[in-house]
C-alpha cells in the first residue's frame, strides 16, 4: 500500500506566492499535513478491526448450516415415512 507524501514546504511556497501570509501559510499546512496523516489507515489496523466481525459471521455461517441440514433432514424424514 503507498502512502500520499505531502510537501509542507512547497505547499508554503504556493500559498505565500497567491499572497497569503507566511505565519497563516505555515498554519494551514501544519493543520493540512496533521489531517492527512490522521485519515490513513493501515492495513493491520483494519484487519485488527474486522477480525470479531469475521469471527461472528463464521459462527453465523455454521449455525446457518446446522439449522439448514436440521430442516433438510426433517424434511427428508417427512417424505420417507
Amino acid at each position: 500500500m503507498s502512502v500520499a507524501t505531502f510537501d509542507k514546504l512547497n505547499y508554503v511556497d504556493s500559498l505565500k506566492s497567491a499572497g497569503i501570509p507566511e505565519d497563516h501559510a505555515r498554519a494551514l499546512a501544519v493543520a493540512l499535513d496533521n489531517a492527512l496523516r490522521d485519515s490513513v489507515v493501515t492495513t493491520t489496523a483494519l484487519r485488527d478491526e474486522l477480525a470479531p466481525i469475521k469471527a461472528e459471521l463464521m459462527l453465523l455461517k455454521w449455525m446457518v448450516g446446522l439449522m439448514l441440514a436440521g430442516v433438510a433432514s426433517l424434511v427428508i424424514k417427512a417424505f420417507l415415512t
